[in-house]
């Protein structure tokens, strides 16, 4: 939790951001100067914004006006510090949604809000915790229900599959004899021819 302090540098600003970060609050600090107020509180998006009028009051009262009638502010608390007492009417009339406070006041209702935050994230987040115990109870007794999960079949079992047995392979058949080796064995096959020529004489 944050609060967006506007005040002039000054002696006395140290001391005074110290007094109200004792509360818990996260104190950001920043002058009343268009346009560095505004981007941080666009950025930072504080849970409250205080204006010390110690130093410029007319300065401090427009600015507080611009933050009370902003889109991006004018839902976030805004608190007035050391509003001079010839002014009070003024601002009661231009600003009737602030709250005028001292110092120690804003302190008290700074620590209630840092209370008030705490608070509730700690039963968004035990509100978290339930919703997750409570999904998980659904799904046990839908399995419960359901007679238990089913389990899916083994990867090995599914991996092994008929394997396919294969047919005997066919006899070779023999080659057929090139035409020489048949010549060759024709010619060891036949009988030799005896000579017709006669047998010399003596």
């Amino acid at each position: 939790m944050s609060l967006l302090y506007l005040h002039y540098e000054a002696d006395e600003r140290a001391g005074r951001v110290q007094k109200l970060a004792r509360s818990g609050a996260h104190i950001i600090v920043s002058e009343p100067r268009w346009p560095g107020f505004w981007e941080i509180a666009k950025r930072d998006k504080p849970i409250a914004i205080a204006v010390d009028f110690s130093h410029a009051p007319s300065h401090a009262l427009e600015t507080a006006d611009y933050i009370a009638k902003a889109r991006e502010t004018k839902e976030t608390a805004l608190y007035l510090l050391r509003v001079p007492e010839d002014r009070l009417d003024v601002v009661r009339k231009r600003l009737p949604q602030a709250a005028i406070v001292t110092e120690p006041e804003l302190s008290e209702r700074l620590a209630v809000m840092e209370r008030e935050a705490q608070k509730r994230a700690l039963e968004k987040k035990e509100a978290a915790a339930q919703a997750r115990r409570t999904a998980s109870a659904a799904r046990q007794a839908a399995k419960k229900a359901a007679g238990g999960p089913v389990k899916p079949a083994p990867k090995a079992a599914a991996a092994k599959a008929p394997k396919k047995v294969k047919a005997p392979a066919a006899p070779k058949k023999k080659a057929a004899a090139t035409p020489k080796k048949a010549a060759a064995k024709k010619k060891t096959a036949q009988p030799k021819k005896k000579s017709a020529r006669p047998p010399k004489k003596k």
